[in-house]
Formats: structure tokens, C-alpha cells, sequence
């Protein structure tokens, strides 16, 4: 393994930092925040225009830029350090690979360079809190999660030639209320053939329902869809195996994007708290210089530091054919956590004031323990697949 960034990805991570320290300080957020997308188009528009970040782990002959999950986990690392609420990990990191896998020549033609080109925003529904179940991140999914003939979750019923349709409800989809495109997992067959598939369904089409929900990371909006017998494109064909493994392989990938998330915002917070101990004084100087801070600032920063080496491999290795992303995004999670949490105490009353931007932090590290944690389901699962505790006899 070669642990040095090539000049291009050094120059990915130096462009978006400019950019997005120039358009993305703490008021221009906490204004993208108030806006009804939960973000802000003119800077969503200089990513995908300026930069093609929406298409930059796919392949060019869908006008992509044909990069690997390394550099949009770089990428990320800088989305991360700022907060920056965007469609991108809804669109490009959850939809476009599903699309790109399972979907029919058509379908990749219609929806992938309008999804590299930033002018199609999407989001992936799946039922409940089933998300990282069924990216096969904290469980094995082959389970019920996507209804499984019973009540609850989203069904979908076949109508002969005309197509299919959807009825249900899921909860907690990311940017799932102003999303151009919704990618639906639905479960299909009753108990007879009982399959999860994935179905296109627009994000205007009639009988769908969307409501943006209260959720305690505002940087990551979210929606609750209600369908009501609402016309869906199966993607690709009836295969519901094929989209169990699409699911599962799709699964490191996102587990290691949101682990260079969470290192670079932890880095970002580390950074926040360092400058402000070194400036606020007690007792004639300054906090920073007592070595009780020094001990708890220097723990955290080599949990930062062992996260973020865990990122970079889980990325390279991710490239590689190897899956560890689960286990880098546990470390990155508890590292964030971690320096979230110094980072409240060591601003002390400010550090929770809307005012102050350290509070963004902490809900982000606890929003995303929520959303795709938490970190000891993480490890469990992934120790579990290792067989890592099996055949060990314990003696007394």
C-alpha cells in the first residue's frame, strides 16, 4: 500500500477546501439550514458545475469523471470539515452505484449523466431504521426488513403490463423531501415469492406524500414518504437476490465515505477547541497551558489520528476488494464522538449556544451513531463475519 495522496488528489482536497471555507462558513450554513432543501442550490450547483463532485466515482462514458471511492472519500473528508449539507451522499454515494449496478442500459443513459451533472438529486428509501441493516453494515440482509408480507414498510403490487405499484411509508430518508428522484425499496411477492426490489418513483408523481422531519442533525435533513398507490419503475429486472448483494457490496463503500466524514469533522472540531483554549484565559492565562487540558486535547487528537489512518485504508482497501469499511467507520464515529464531546466541555457555556458551531459537531457525531451506528453494532457484526470468537475456549 502506498499511504501518499497523487497530486490529483491532493489538489481535489485543496480546491474544495478553498471553496468551501469561502462559502460555507457558520452563517452561510446555519442560513442553508433555514432554507426549505436543507441546502444551499448555489453552493450544490458549484460543486457539481466547478467541480463535477456528483459524478466523481463514476464512470466517464456516463459523463462521470471515472475516479474511485478513494477520492470521493477525500472529497467527503472536506464536506465533512465544514458541515456542508448537499445532496451528495444521498445522490452519489447511496442512489448512482444502485443505478449504475442494477439498473437496464436505458435507465444508466436517462439517469446517471443527469445525476453527474448535478441537475438530478436522489434519495434511497428503505423502511424504518433498516438502513444499515440493509447495507449489511450492523446485520445480515436477508431478512424482513423491507416489509417481508407484512404490514409495515413499503409493498409493492404488479398490474400486469402498466407496471408496478407502491404503498407504504418510510421514515428517516436523507433528503428525502426534496429529492428529484426517489429510489424505493419495496417488498413484492407476498409469502409466495417474497423478494425486496428497487423501484424508481419520481419525486413529484402523484399520490406521494413527502413531509421534511425535525431531526436532531440538521446538516443531514430528513423526510418522511408516505405512498398511496403511487406508480414505480421496477430498476433493472425482477431479481430480488441481485439487489440483496448490490445492497451489501454498496454497503463498505458508504461505510467508508462516512468515515472520512466523520475524521474530518472531528479534525475540523479538534482544530476549533485547540484555537479557543489558546485564547480564553482563567486565573491570569490562558486555559490551553494547564496540562490537564494538554492531556485530555492530546487524547484525542491520536484518536483522530488512528480514525483517520483507518479511513485512508479502508478506502484504498475498498478499491482493492477488501471490506474493513465497517470497522474504519466504528473508529471514525467514537473518534468524533470523542472530540465533539472535549470540544463542548473545553468552550464551556458557549459551546452548546446555537451561536457557536461546536454544538453542530456533537449532533452530528450523535445523529450518525443513530443513522448508521452504533459503533459496538458496528464491530459486533463485523467480528461476528470474521468469526472472530468462534472456537476460542475460555479458561478460568
Amino acid at each position: 500500500m502506498d499511504a501518499s495522496f497523487t497530486a490529483e488528489q491532493d489538489e481535489i482536497r485543496r480546491t474544495l477546501r478553498e471553496l468551501l471555507t469561502r462559502r460555507c462558513g457558520p452563517d452561510e450554513l446555519r442560513a442553508a439550514l433555514d432554507t426549505p432543501a436543507g441546502h444551499d442550490p448555489a453552493l450544490w450547483a458549484a460543486l457539481a458545475d466547478g467541480l463535477g463532485l456528483p459524478g466523481l466515482a463514476l464512470p466517464e462514458s456516463y459523463d462521470g469523471v471515472g475516479c474511485t471511492t478513494t477520492e470521493l472519500a477525500l472529497a467527503c473528508e472536506e464536506l465533512g470539515r465544514s458541515l456542508a449539507p448537499s445532496p451528495l451522499l444521498a445522490t452519489a454515494v447511496l442512489v448512482a452505484p444502485l443505478v449504475l449496478a442494477l439498473g437496464t442500459d436505458a435507465q444508466r443513459a436517462r439517469l446517471l449523466p443527469r445525476i453527474a451533472a448535478g441537475s438530478l438529486t436522489a434519495a434511497l428509501a428503505v423502511p424504518g431504521t433498516a438502513l444499515t441493516t440493509a447495507l449489511t453494515l450492523t446485520g445480515d440482509n436477508g431478512g424482513e426488513w423491507a416489509g417481508g408480507g407484512r404490514a409495515g414498510g413499503v409493498q409493492a403490487r404488479r398490474e400486469g403490463e402498466a407496471g408496478w405499484r407502491l404503498y407504504g411509508q418510510v421514515a428517516q430518508v436523507l433528503d428525502g423531501h426534496s429529492a428529484d428522484l426517489l429510489l424505493v425499496a419495496a417488498h413484492a411477492g407476498g409469502f409466495a415469492r417474497s423478494r425486496t426490489l428497487l423501484f424508481l418513483v419520481a419525486g413529484d408523481a402523484e399520490g406521494i406524500v413527502r413531509t421534511r422531519q425535525i431531526a436532531l442533525d440538521a446538516t443531514r435533513p430528513q423526510a418522511r414518504l408516505e405512498l398511496r398507490d403511487v406508480k414505480g419503475e421496477l430498476l433493472g429486472v425482477d431479481d430480488g437476490p441481485a439487489v440483496l448483494r448490490e445492497l451489501s457490496a454498496l454497503g463498505d463503500t458508504v461505510a467508508v465515505v462516512l468515515a472520512a466524514e466523520a475524521v474530518g469533522a472531528a479534525d475540523r472540531v479538534l482544530e476549533l477547541t485547540v484555537q479557543h483554549v489558546g485564547q480564553r484565559e482563567q486565573f491570569g492565562r490562558a486555559i490551553g497551558s494547564f496540562q490537564a487540558v494538554k492531556h485530555r486535547l492530546a487524547d484525542v487528537y491520536v484518536q483522530v489520528q488512528a480514525a483517520k489512518s483507518a479511513a485512508y485504508y479502508a478506502a484504498w482497501a475498498t478499491v482493492h476488494g477488501e471490506r474493513v469499511g465497517a470497522l474504519a467507520l466504528a473508529q471514525a464515529l467514537e473518534s468524533l464522538r470523542a472530540a465533539a464531546a472535549e470540544g463542548i466541555q473545553l468552550h464551556g457555556g458557549i459551546g452548546f449556544t446555537w451561536e457557536h458551531e461546536a454544538h453542530l459537531y456533537f449532533k452530528r457525531s450523535a445523529g450518525d451513531e443513530l443513522l448508521f451506528g452504533p459503533v459496538h453494532r458496528l464491530r459486533a457484526y463485523a467480528a461476528e463475519g470474521a468469526r472472530l470468537f468462534e472456537n476460542r475456549e475460555v479458561t478460568v
